[in-house]
């Protein structure tokens, strides 16, 4: 993982390449791909809880 001054150069070849305007466009498709993200894995986890058996499982 990059450390101080490492993250002082990637910020600056990002600035670079995207430019500055581009940058809050950047920050906000990030932002909405997390939340997005985040929202799939929670609908997963509740379609996963509502399919699961209830009670202990059966075994015979």
């Amino acid at each position: 993982m990059p450390s101080g001054p490492e993250w002082i150069i990637v910020l600056v070849i990002i600035l670079l390449v995207f430019g500055g305007a581009q940058l809050p466009k950047l920050a906000k498709n990030l932002g909405k791909a997390q939340k997005e993200f985040k929202d799939g894995l929670a609908d997963g986890l509740k379609e996963e809880q509502k399919d699961a058996p209830k009670g202990p499982a059966a075994s015979s």
